[in-house]
């Protein structure tokens, strides 16, 4: 047996492995074309404005619509749905052994379904717990979440990080779905820099304050150096793989780089 077999059994036997089954639309992390779009449920209202003293943008237009593919927000009784409850459930209680406010969700390579699953999860969180919940495109290279929650242009954590924009500015609070989002922004010719700066250190820290929960979606593990620069400013990790996509030798490569202690578990993406 393999050591990346051993690695996934253990940690299916442990309960670490969530598997997301097939959704009617590719769940790959790629956004939808605007025909596909829906709009956000105004029935979802969950009374959550965003945290005190964060002076957020709130969109609650008929025109705001979403991706599809984000099915915690417009099909909440979907099986794929019950996956994304069961994965916040796993990260509860873990949360019982060591406070869990910052999770990074990463992939081995691109097309995984990272960006989905990332704000899936965040969706997830905020209903299930009603807590201020903040979700943070981190990709600065191939940002998807702007598209994914059908944001109009603006500032985002790049402009943050630049110093061109103040972080309350660069925030999108979604007041239906209690959900508060902050989009890569304008991309930057050197990520790394940005992302290696104290600045970001410092808007996390910002974000702890405000935020119960901060869902990180960020560049794929092995193709970018990016994730060396935030996984010690983060409190767990999760690993999204695509079932009958991605190598194992791939999942083997990025556990090999990623500090173990924080990761939370694997979620196989598209599993039958």
């Amino acid at each position: 047996m393999s050591r990346m077999q051993s690695i996934l059994e253990k940690a299916e036997r442990e309960g670490a492995v969530m598997r997301l089954r097939s959704h009617p639309d590719p769940v790959a992390g790629v956004p939808a074309p605007a025909e596909r779009s829906v709009a956000a449920p105004a029935g979802a209202a969950l009374g959550v404005a965003g945290p005190p003293g964060v002076a957020a943008v709130v969109h609650t237009s008929p025109a705001f619509r979403l991706d599809r593919a984000l099915v915690a927000a417009i099909a909440s009784d979907n099986d794929v749905a019950e996956q994304y409850r069961a994965l916040c459930t796993r990260i509860a209680h873990a949360d019982q052994d060591v406070p869990i406010h910052v999770i990074l969700v990463t992939s081995p390579g691109t097309g995984e379904g990272k960006s989905v699953t990332a704000a899936n999860l965040a969706l997830t969180m905020a209903r299930e717990y009603q807590r201020p919940t903040c979700i943070i495109d981190a990709n600065l290279r191939s940002p998807k979440l702007r598209e994914l929650f059908g944001l109009p242009e603006g500032p985002g954590l790049s402009d943050v990080l630049a110093g061109r924009a103040p972080l309350e500015e660069a925030l999108t609070t979604i007041e239906n779905l209690g959900v508060t989002v902050l989009p890569a922004g304008r991309c930057p010719q050197h990520p790394a820099e940005l992302l290696g700066a104290s600045m970001m250190r410092q808007t996390l820290d910002s974000l702890r304050l405000q935020f119960d929960r901060i869902i990180v979606d960020t560049p794929a593990a092995l193709a970018r150096a990016d994730m060396g620069l935030l996984t010690p400013l983060v409190d767990r990790i999760v690993l999204v793989v695509r079932a009958g996509v991605t190598p194992k030798a791939s999942i083997a490569d990025v556990i090999t780089t990623l500090d173990t202690r924080r990761l939370l578990g694997v979620v196989l993406n598209e599993a039958a």
